[in-house]
């Protein structure tokens, strides 16, 4: 169920299918796996994962949108996952936490390009 409540966050989301490369920090040999985001904003983002992560773990990200030719490299926090699928689908919703002033201007400028867009 969608929410239909007044908009509640600082900053604007935008829905945006960009290439993301994801691993766990904390997991020994952590395999890359490869997803499209839902959603990005400044302050996070929206994935697909194909498993579970608990709220707190810290991921690797990389991520390629279409104001920079190299992709963004930062680190986010998972807020929550929540199961689409049985054992097979995840919204994993993502808070960054560590990404440098220049992909931070890079990413702003997509989601100003997504929103006047329209």
């Amino acid at each position: 169920m969608d929410y239909s409540g007044p908009e509640r966050r600082k900053y604007s989301r935008i829905t945006g299918r960009f290439i993301v490369s994801y691993r766990m920090i904390d997991e020994r040999d952590a395999s890359i796996d490869v997803t499209q985001s839902k959603n990005i904003s400044l302050v996070g983002m929206l994935l697909t994962t194909n498993r579970s992560f608990k709220p707190g773990s810290r991921l690797a990200l990389e991520i390629r949108l279409p104001f920079d030719p190299h992709p963004i490299m930062m680190v986010a926090k998972v807020v929550e996952s929540r199961e689409i699928t049985r054992d097979l689908i995840y919204d994993t919703r993502l808070e960054f936490i560590a990404v440098d002033d220049k992909h931070r201007k890079v990413i702003m400028e997509t989601v100003n390009y997504y929103i006047k867009r329209g």
